[in-house]
């Protein structure tokens, strides 16, 4: 259905924000703080119930004018009506979603707990509301009638299939039960959700100091500190969070600790405790299951992907078997070259996922000469968030300006967007280190999302980046891995997207799931091209930029341990798919599905977990990839096909070819997915980028005629 978005909701309402009967509440009165950020030094948890139940009255109320007017039903009267409703509800949601995941605590916890269910009967109620559908049908039927430009056309479409998608077509009986259902999904999902942040704070191994072997200073200042943290002075802590888990698995001399660490790592949500997620998991597929057969379609994943550019199951698993194949026998050969060190180690012992990402380093040292060690001094923080405000500007003129504004913790910066004209963009927030109230991973969101008000004048963003980067230590700042630095310039790539955001109407802002990793994917590409490092990777203390040498066993070592990477990957997307694509429930063995998709079936080697197992895949679960963990892959075939238009202008910064791209990214869902990339680029994507990309094919030889690849089997084309 719609989702929530922000707009001008002041003007919805009568009350102030103080008056004898109210506490003073952030949400019930415009925002006087700069650029419209939110107030976060006023917002307080026991806000957030008040402001949603006002906001949904608000909301009933203007659902209610639209149901009562007698007048014939137009596109005015009801799609734009409907498109403009629900302003306050949008915003509430919006910061208390983003603040429940960067910034949860326990009374947020219990909040959402009372929230989601009521936020949920609340849109359910107006999805299968019988007489505003018959509204909305009404304008539909009759749409030929009212010479609606492209971007109307497409509002009401998108309006009445979302309504369609919600259950407005089902009896009464079955909108009874999809409404029961999608209350406790709710709820499964938060429940799920704090299981997996409780358990990615609790696992501690503290460590003395002749625990360390082999370890890297950096990692070492970064345990001694959290050990203090802990009041463990003298000790040295791991835990599961990547900037710590990563250092250990890939240096440590001592096997049994990364057996340990990894193993509790993998073992998240299935250790038969409070915060066990197995039977959640097996909630997740009964419920979605159903939901799927109320709606009219065999599975949930092919609920999802009708609504996305991949169409079908058969369409997704197709490009996944095709990537997978080659991806496990690249794997096996890596695997080959690490078990000859790793015998030399243990004679008698047998490789194991915990010895991946050391023995992955030992050969990397030993065929390229190359370690993090080397690298990570020349990817300070500052330096790479540097690096991308390079790249914002050279391919689209845009600036930033760092501001003083409320945030909602000190960790957190904010800079103003300026665009080429100066004119103000927008506001990003940067959140960078892990603690224990931000769930894992890293995302990029809004606060508040383009919109026009009713006046026609932009509502500018404001979007965060949202990470779990290494933290600085008392003898360096924050120096990021190369994948951190990759997830930097990814993170960025969203954030463009929304900042580039000029969508007329709200209902037009989201794009198909399986597009939205485009923007983000394809910024990966510049972050270790000769002339970005030139630009931004700079030694913390020398200020010498990255040397030559160093540039280039990077790119040699470019494919290194793609097997794993990719292996990992479509494993993760393949179980995802194929949980999701139960057309018959049966109460589940998590874990014994998972090996029988993966390790019988599909040949999975033990040495190697799939990205996420079922009871920690939060994109799948209580995020939004359910049936989508695909999104990545599909949207790489996108993102790699992209950047060769860059290659083919001759100038990686061509500012002509950026602005294409830049109106790409600017019309949100205003076109499907694959009419806004052909408009791009010209023609359909092709896959020959990225299959060269991952190391699974040899880059053909150009046509003596054009400098482009030739075409592979294209992606379906978009869906009627």
């Amino acid at each position: 259905m719609k989702r929530i978005l922000l707009s001008a909701f002041i003007l919805l309402m009568s009350a102030s924000c103080r008056t004898p009967q109210t506490p003073e509440n952030p949400f019930f009165c415009a925002w006087e703080t700069p650029y419209g950020v939110p107030p976060f030094d006023k917002i307080e948890p026991e806000h957030f119930m008040p402001a949603f139940e006002r906001a949904m009255s608000l909301h009933d109320a203007e659902i209610d004018a639209i149901v009562s007017n007698h007048d014939e039903p137009t596109f005015e009267n009801v799609v734009l009506a409907y498109d403009r409703s629900g302003r306050m509800l949008e915003q509430v949601g919006l910061v208390f979603g983003m603040l429940c995941e960067a910034e949860s605590n326990e009374r947020l916890r219990a909040l959402q707990e009372e929230a989601m269910p009521l936020l949920t009967a609340h849109s359910d109620k107006i999805g299968m509301n019988e007489a505003l559908f018959a509204k909305v049908k009404a304008v539909y039927d009759r749409r030929s009638e009212f010479g609606l430009g492209a971007d109307e056309t497409r509002l009401l479409e998108e309006t009445y299939r979302g309504f369609v998608r919600s259950g407005a077509l089902l009896d009464a009986e079955r909108k009874a039960r999809l409404k029961a259902i999608n209350e406790e999904l709710a709820l499964v999902s938060v429940k799920f959700g704090a299981n997996l942040l409780a358990e990615n704070n609790k696992f501690v191994l503290e460590l003395a100091s002749d625990d360390l072997d082999g370890l890297p200073n950096n990692a070492r200042e970064l345990a001694r500190d959290k050990a203090q943290e802990l009041g463990r002075n003298g000790k040295y802590v791991f835990t599961l969070h990547k900037p710590s888990l990563i250092p250990l698995l890939t240096y440590s001399k001592r096997r049994d600790l990364r057996e340990k660490a990894y193993k509790a790592y993998l073992n998240r949500g299935n250790n038969g405790d409070e915060y066990d997620n197995k039977q959640l998991v097996d909630d997740f597929v009964r419920l979605r299951t159903e939901k799927a057969h109320l709606l009219g379609y065999p599975s949930y994943a092919a609920y999802v992907t009708d609504g996305e550019m991949a169409g079908t199951p058969a369409a997704v698993y197709a490009l996944l078997d095709e990537i997978w194949t080659p991806a496990l026998k690249k794997a096996k050969e890596e695997l080959a070259e690490m078990e000859a060190l790793f015998k030399a180690d243990y004679p008698e012992g047998t490789f194991a996922s915990w010895d991946w990402w050391y023995y992955a380093e030992k050969l990397r040292k030993k065929n390229y000469s190359l370690d993090e060690e080397m690298l990570t001094p020349y990817f300070s923080l500052e330096n790479v968030q540097t690096g991308v405000f390079f790249l914002a500007n050279r391919l689209y003129g845009i600036t930033f300006r760092p501001i003083a504004v409320p945030v909602y913790h000190p960790d957190v910066t904010a800079y103003q967007v300026l665009d080429a004209d100066e004119s103000h963009l927008g506001v990003i927030y940067f959140d960078y280190f892990p603690r224990e109230g931000k769930s894992q991973g890293a995302w990029c969101g809004n606060y508040v999302e383009q919109s026009y008000d009713d006046q026609g004048n932009r509502i500018a963003p404001v979007v965060s980046i949202v990470a779990n980067f290494t933290r600085p230590t008392r003898n360096a700042p924050a120096l990021l891995t190369m994948d951190e630095a990759e997830t930097l310039f990814h993170e960025f790539g969203h954030a463009l997207h929304f900042l580039f955001h000029d969508v007329k109407y709200r209902g037009l802002t989201e794009v198909e799931g399986d597009f939205v990793e485009l923007p983000s994917q394809v910024m990966e590409n510049w972050a270790f091209e000769p002339e970005m490092l030139r630009q931004y990777a700079v030694h913390y203390r020398s200020d010498e930029v990255i040397p030559q040498h160093l540039v280039e066993k990077m790119r040699r070592s470019a494919l290194f341990n793609q097997g794993f990477q990719t292996t990992e990957l479509i494993a993760a997307s393949l179980s995802d798919m194929d949980i999701h694509s139960i057309e018959e429930y049966e109460p589940l063995d998590v874990v014994a599905f998972e090996r029988r998709a993966l390790n019988e079936k599909r040949g999975l080697i033990p040495q190697i977990e799939p990205r996420y197992r079922y009871p920690y895949f939060s994109h799948i679960f209580d995020g939004g990839y359910s049936a989508g963990y695909y999104f990545y892959t599909w949207a790489e075939v996108l993102d790699k096909d992209a950047f060769e238009a860059f290659r083919e202008s001759g100038d990686l910064f061509d500012k002509k070819t950026a602005a294409r791209f830049r109106r790409l990214l600017s019309r949100g869902g205003s076109e499907d997915g694959m009419t806004l990339y052909r408009t791009f680029r010209g023609k359909d994507p092709d896959k020959t980028a990225m299959l060269v990309a991952r190391g699974l094919m040899e880059r053909p030889a150009p046509a003596a005629d054009s400098l482009a690849a030739a075409p592979i089997e294209e992606l379906p084309a978009p869906k009627e």
